[in-house]
Order: C-alpha cells, then structure tokens, then sequence
C-alpha cells in the first residue's frame, strides 16, 4: 500500500545514548527503504550540517533533554529541546508522528503536555513488542507510564492495545490476554478481578476479543496478540526479556574461549543459540507507541543502534500510513458506555453513607 501523500516524521535526532552518530545513519536507511517519506530532522544545526537527503529538512533545536534530567527540567526549563520541538512538529500538522530514543519520562511528560489525552482516556500508554517463540511479537501495556492502575485504565490500555495491533500486524480482533499469577478466574487481586470483569463484558459488546488470563511466560510463547497489565509489572517484564538476549548474546561471545570441553559443547550449541538471539533480537521489535494521546509519538530504545532505531521509525511510518489515531478513536467510541458506565459505578462504591 502506498500512502498518496507523503509521510512526514519528526526525528529527535538528540536523543539516546549515541545521538546523531546513530539517528542520522538510521535515518538514512529509512529513507532508502520508504521513498514516499519525509523526515524532519531535530536537533542543534551544527550536529546535523552533514546530512544532505532531498527527502529530509532540518529544524533546529537548540537544546537537549539528557537522558538523567529530571521531568521538571524537561518539561519546564528546556523549552527549545530536539524532543519538545519533535512533538510540537506533531501538534502543528508538520509531521504525522514524533520518533525519540530520549529519556522515557520525559518525552511522555511533553507528549502529553503538548499533545493532551485523547477524549475518553483518563491515562496514556506505553505499548511495545516483546519477541516470542512463534516467530513474532507480543504488544504489550501498559510499559512503564502507570504504576497504579484502575480496572477502567486497564480497560483503556486493551482496547487502545487492539486497535495498535490491527494496524500494525493486520489482525482485525487480535486476542488480549490479562497478566495474572494463573490462568484461573479466581486468581488475582480485587483489581484483576474486576478488570477481567470489565474485559469480559468488553468481549460481549464486541470492544476487544477477551482471551482470558495469562501468566509471564505466555508473553514468550505468544499465547495472546496483546497483554494487559500495570506500568510497573509490564516495565519488569521488559527489563527481564532485555536481560535474557543480553545473557545470550554473551554466551555466544565468550564460550569459544574457554577450555576445551566448553569449546566443543560451545560449537553443537551454536546454530540453536544462534537462531534463538536472532528471534529475541530486540532490534527487532524497537518502537514503543505512546498511545492515548492527540497525536503519534513513538519511543525507541536509548540505547538503539541503526538498525533498531530504523525499526522504530518504520514503525512509527506504518501507524501514520495506516491511520492508527483514528483506529484508536473508532473503538474508545464504541468502548464509551462501558467504560462511563464502570467509571460511574467505581465512583458511587467510593461515596461513604452517612
């Protein structure tokens, strides 16, 4: 499908631990691959002077947001940062979508500052890609935004989660899955209990394909499209599957240096090993979408070579393409009376008699 107008990216071209050294050369693969995209490359003049595409126009940006400011620098101080500006590209019809490998609270902070919540979402989510072993990828949500969750935010997260996953993977009613301790429907605090309540009924009126309750290693064997749980558990789990392609990774590099027998079992184990880190590349798999927000904003790993920073861009690409804010639009609308009616019911359980 070819999109009959062009689409523009903003590029924080600041942000990460490499900055330009890696923006630019993943820049300019992107754009080698999509001949029908413009980039809006931010960031100070002179970091960028080198970089000559037709296809590419640099915007300025005389600050930068490191990656250990705290949110109030961020948000109030470093008002011309390369992130601000790559979000205001975005506001202002300039760009369709906003791509940092920036400092995560930060470049939510802005986002949502500058952008403000979509109509019927109380709080914004982090959705990202974690490899299983069918070959693909799990989205899952919230990654690290929201650390005390209401059913009702969970709710939001599935059904924004479905709409991301339609677009991207093509999958018209992918499956979501709630993270819990079991599979068992009694399982689980008070809060999963009603989300699973809520996702239920979402089910019945057609939101969201319900699947049921997941464990932790379902992410990995790709039980369900989408998995569903609060900022702190789904920011563990991505630290935990980052940690173990870190672990393989190091094993392939040092096991052929060691005595003879490691070498010989080193040599066997190989082409599995070598075939599973490929899998759980987290290359990949880079590109977390900030979902709830007026506008697209997708944030790639800080410590993101080219390769990985590409496949954020690609992705940030195909949800402008193919629409992804009006999808997400289209199914909180039709989400609408069940989550006011959740909502009204929470807030009178709270009203204390007299």
């Amino acid at each position: 499908m070819t999109s009959p107008t062009p689409i523009t990216l903003a590029v924080d071209c600041m942000g990460g631990d490499h900055g330009p050294r890696v923006t630019l050369a993943a820049c300019r693969r992107f754009l080698s691959a999509h001949p029908d995209a413009q980039l809006l490359l931010v960031g100070r003049a002179e970091a960028l002077a080198g970089f000559e595409d037709p296809r590419a126009q640099i915007v300025a940006a005389t600050e930068v947001v490191e990656m250990d400011d705290p949110l109030e620098v961020a948000l109030r101080k470093k008002k011309d940062s390369s992130m601000r500006v790559s979000i205001e590209l975005v506001r202002d019809g300039k760009a369709s979508a906003a791509v940092s490998a920036g400092n995560t609270g930060a470049l939510m902070a802005i986002a949502r500052y500058v952008l403000k919540t979509m109509e019927g979402i109380d709080r914004p989510a982090i959705a990202g890609q974690m490899p299983n072993f069918k070959g693909g990828g799990t989205t899952m949500l919230d990654l690290g935004a929201n650390v005390d969750c209401t059913p009702e935010h969970l709710l939001q997260f599935a059904v924004m989660g479905s709409a991301l996953v339609s677009v991207l993977q093509d999958k018209p009613s992918p499956t979501v899955g709630l993270l819990n301790i079991g599979e068992e429907a009694i399982k689980g605090n008070e809060m999963i209990k009603k989300t699973a309540e809520l996702l239920r009924s979402a089910a019945n009126s057609g939101d969201l394909t319900f699947h049921g309750n997941v464990e932790g290693n379902d992410i990995f064997k790709g039980t369900v499209d989408i998995v569903v749980c609060d900022g702190f558990v789904g920011n563990v789990a991505l630290k935990a599957s980052e940690g173990l392609a870190t672990m393989i990774s190091g094993f392939l590099k040092t096991e052929f240096s060691r005595n003879i027998f490691t070498k010989i079992a080193a040599i066997f184990a190989y082409p599995v090993l070598s075939a599973f880190k490929n899998r759980v590349d987290h290359r990949r798999y880079n590109g977390a979408a900030l979902l709830g927000l007026r506008g697209l904003v997708f944030k790639s790993h800080g410590s993101a070579d080219e390769i990985a920073f590409e496949t954020a861009l690609s992705r940030a690409y195909d949800a402008s393409r193919n629409q992804l804010l009006d999808r997400v639009r289209e199914r909180i609308n039709h989400a609408a009376p069940l989550l006011l009616g959740a909502q009204a019911e929470r807030a009178e359980s709270a009203v204390t008699p007299v």
